[in-house]
Order: C-alpha cells, then sequence, then structure tokens
C-alpha cells in the first residue's frame, strides 16, 4: 500500500470527532482544539509526515525532540517484532533480568563518558528525573548526610511532566497548576545572553551567570543542597545554549560545596549535539545522567539514567534494596529497539556526521537568518537551533505580551509544510539526524518563507 492509498483511507471529520469525544491531549486546551478539529499525522518517511489531508510536511522537530535516525526504519520495527515472539515482556523486580535489558546496559556505558558504568531503566524522561530525586536522596542518607535534601534547578528549564519532574523544571505556567514547585526544590536564573547579559561579554556572562548556584548554595546551606540539576542546552525552554564558560564553573561549584551534578540529557543525549552526550560537548563531568527519547529514536517508549561510580558505588556496597522502580523498567521490547537504534546510529556514523558536517553547515545556514527583519538572534549547536522574534532590530525591542508573534508564526510553519516550534517568542528546530544538507537547504527555504509570511501578517494586524 502507498503513501496515498494509507491517506485516503482516513476518514479526517469522522477522526477528529472521535479525538474531540475522547482524547485530552497534552499541553493542549482541549476545548480549543475540539473548536478546530487537531490535525491528523498518518504516516512517516525519512525527515517528512503526511497528515490524513495529503499535506507533506518537512518535520523540524524530530517529533519531539526523538526521532532521530528518521521514520520508517524497518529495522527498528523488526526489532521490535522479533523480541515480542520470544519474550513481549517479563519485570526486572524479584532478582530478575532479561537479554535486552542487559546487552542495553552494556551498549549504553559503552558510550558514556567516563566514570559511569551502571543504569537504571525507566519509562521516560520523566520518570527518569524522578528517579534521580529519590536515588540522589538515598545517597546522601548512605552517607550519614540525610539533611542534603535539597535540588537546585533553572528558571524556564524543563525535567518533565510529573509531579516531581514539573517541580524540578521551571516552568511558571505548570508551577501555577497544582501548587508547585514541592518541597525540597529551589530555582536560579537561566544562562540566558539576551536577557541577562547585557554589558558584559559571553564568557562573563557564563561566569557570572554560573555563580548564582553558588550564591543560592550559600543562601541556603552547603550542608542542606544535595544537587544541581539542569539541561546542557534548555530544549523546551526555546533552545537556550549557555555560553562556553558556563558549565566548567558550575561543575567547579558543585565539587566545592559537595552536590552532586546531574546532567538532564533527555534531548541532548545519544547525539543530538555532536558528541554521545552534551555534558562532553560542553565539558563537564556530571554525577548522573537522564536519558530518554533518541535511546530508541522515539519509536517506543524508554527513559532511564546513567548513575556515575561515585553514586553507584555507595548504592551497592552500602544501600540494600532500592525501593524504587517501574512496572516497565528494562522492558525487553524497548530495549531491543534501542540496542538497534545504536547499532543505527553507529553503523551509519550520525554522531560524527553531525559534528563535522550537517551540524556545522546548519549553524551557518540558520544563524544567517539574523538578517530577515523579525529576527534579533539565531543561533546553533549540533541539530538543535532557535531564533528570536523581536519588533525593532535595531533596539532588540520585544513583542508585547498580548501579541503572541510565536503561535502566528508557528501556523505559517505548519501551512506551508515545515515544523517549526514555537517558545515564547522563540522558534526553535531539531531535524533528524538523517537530514541532508540539500534537505537543509529546503528547510532553511521554507523557514525564510514562513517568516516573510508572519512579517505580513502582523502588519496586517497592526503589531509593527
Amino acid at each position: 500500500m502507498n503513501a496515498a492509498t494509507e491517506i485516503s483511507n482516513v476518514d479526517t471529520r469522522a477522526i477528529q470527532a472521535m479525538d474531540s469525544a475522547s482524547y485530552m491531549h497534552p499541553f493542549t486546551d482541549t476545548k480549543e482544539l475540539a473548536a478546530k478539529g487537531a490535525r491528523v499525522i498518518v504516516k512517516g518517511d525519512g525527515i517528512y509526515v503526511w497528515d490524513s489531508e495529503g499535506k507533506k510536511i518537512l518535520d523540524g522537530m524530530s517529533g519531539l525532540w526523538c526521532v532521530n535516525v528518521g521514520y520508517g526504519r524497518k529495522s527498528l520495527a523488526e526489532a521490535a517484532y522479533k523480541q515480542m515472539n520470544v519474550l513481549p515482556y517479563y519485570n526486572s523486580f524479584f532478582n530478575t533480568t532479561n537479554v535486552p535489558a542487559v546487552e542495553l546496559a552494556k551498549a549504553i556505558v559503552g558510550i558514556a563518558p567516563d566514570g559511569f558504568h551502571h543504569v537504571f531503566f525507566t519509562g521516560s524522561g520523566s520518570e527518569g528525573n524522578d528517579t534521580i530525586f529519590r536515588m540522589v536522596r538515598r545517597y546522601w542518607d548512605l552517607q550519614g548526610q540525610s539533611q542534603k535534601k535539597t535540588f537546585i534547578a533553572r528558571n524556564n528549564a524543563y525535567h518533565g511532566s510529573t509531579v516531581c519532574g514539573a517541580s524540578l523544571g521551571g516552568m511558571k505556567d505548570m508551577h501555577a497548576q497544582g501548587d508547585l514547585p514541592i518541597p525540597g526544590i529551589a530555582h536560579i536564573e537561566q544562562p540566558y545572553y539576551f536577557e541577562h547579559g547585557k554589558g558584559m561579554s559571553e564568557d562573563e556572562f557564563g561566569l557570572k551567570s554560573a555563580r548564582w548556584l553558588e550564591d543560592k548554595i550559600l543562601a541556603i546551606g552547603a550542608d542542606k543542597v544535595a544537587a544541581f540539576i539542569g539541561e546542557p542546552v534548555q530544549g523546551a525552554g526555546g533552545v537556550i545554549i549557555p555560553p562556553r564558560t558556563y558549565w566548567p564553573e558550575i561543575q567547579r561549584i558543585c565539587r566545592k560545596y559537595d552536590v552532586l551534578l546531574v546532567s538532564d540529557e533527555v534531548i541532548c543525549g545519544f547525539g543530538r549535539t555532536g558528541q554521545w552526550f552534551g555534558c562532553q560537548t560542553f565539558g563537564y563531568q556530571p554525577d548522573l545522567i537522564t536519558f530518554a527519547k533518541g535511546v530508541t529514536s522515539g519509536y517506543i517508549p524508554l527513559g532511564g539514567v546513567l548513575v556515575g561510580d561515585r553514586v553507584a558505588q555507595v548504592l551497592i556496597e552500602k544501600g540494600g534494596d532500592f525501593n524504587h522502580g517501574f512496572t516497565y523498567s528494562g522492558h525487553p521490547v524497548a530495549c531491543a529497539v534501542a540496542l538497534e537504534n545504536i547499532a543505527i546510529l553507529k553503523r551509519e556514523n550520525l554522531v560524527p556526521r553531525i559534528h563535522d558536517d550537517v551540524g556545522p553547515y546548519l549553524k551557518a545556514k540558520f544563524e544567517a537568518l539574523v538578517d530577515h527583519p523579525l529576527v534579533g538572534i539565531a543561533n546553533a549547536i549540533g541539530l538543535m537551533a532557535g531564533l528570536l522574534l523581536v519588533r525593532n532590530k535595531a533596539t532588540m525591542e520585544r513583542f508585547d505580551a498580548n501579541q503572541p508573534v510565536g503561535v502566528v508564526c508557528r501556523g505559517h510553519m505548519f501551512n506551508n509544510g515545515v515544523i517549526m516550534r514555537h517558545v515564547g517568542d522563540r522558534m526553535i528546530i531539531a531535524p533528524p539526524f538523517v537530514i541532508t544538507r540539500e534537505q537543509i537547504d529546503e528547510m532553511m527555504a521554507l523557514i525564510r518563507r514562513c517568516l516573510d509570511a508572519t512579517l505580513d501578517d502582523i502588519k496586517a494586524r497592526g503589531w509593527l
């Protein structure tokens, strides 16, 4: 069956009606969506998806930062099918294991930064950060320092949607729903040079913003601070790329005050920045690493935690039972898919290709968008990039809060065949690793066309 047949067999209106009647979407105004009807995606191949109306769309977001090896990978489907026929499920509780989970743990350790030899599996990145929250507190308990409980994170960071994950994150709209954050979590400002670095060089700002962590540790008391958690690049926060001086200084401060350093690599892990893990790109050594998304390229849910030797040794030698886990920890089918996904990344040299070829090419093309009348800044690293929409390039004046320019721009993107996400007045991309230079050119042309359409639109609205 070809793509046209597959699409024509979908009754868009019927699916939209069922969707409105039964499906509550994440991060969505369900009432508003029901009024206009959801976009129905029915097929994916390479870097493209098709909706039920036959529109071909270049997926500039890899699904949700995750379809790194592209759509339509038969070997991933075959890995799942083969494992389902042998052992579709068994748990990892009660002194039991399974072959794919063991092999995957070994494979991940094989590509991890130095000092990581253990993996704890979860079903998602949110569950991974929940695991770290409990694991870190358990570590300090076993060290006789049970008062070290507080986690420090950053404003505008995203660490998941569970109660703990959302609390660790610094998204104010999430905190407003559910009386978050939970106790024992504090936040510092994000290292966003555009907002906070005026009058300084980027290197100077990197050091200053890192020292906000030291200020917070001293305010709380170093004897009470358990860990600092951060994304190498703040993804859902708008692709906020920190200055090169930031992370080494963060590491120095954590070591000085005996605070564990957690690198949330749900987005950056498995190659997105041009190294296997983002901490390698930015030159720091964490104690724990959260992963998900790219470990299976989103083909099946899987997440986990890489546990550094410092923490693992204490948990193993002193800890006894770690009373934490999930039904799907080490799910054999998910692990089998992840093994094949990592094999694809290695076989096709996709991570070095990002570092040496398509990453630098995307950076050059994307940062050239700064010549557009609406674009104030544009920057990229590896295969992730973000730009800021501004009202006035000369003064870098931003749009008013009641002028959702990002929403308008996102609409033009979708309508013209490219997926580019908005985060407030920032527009971001994170395309699949298999994208070619020619496809980057195609994506840039579409983005420019949509920026032009956005400019015309907001002029008509009277926003300029």
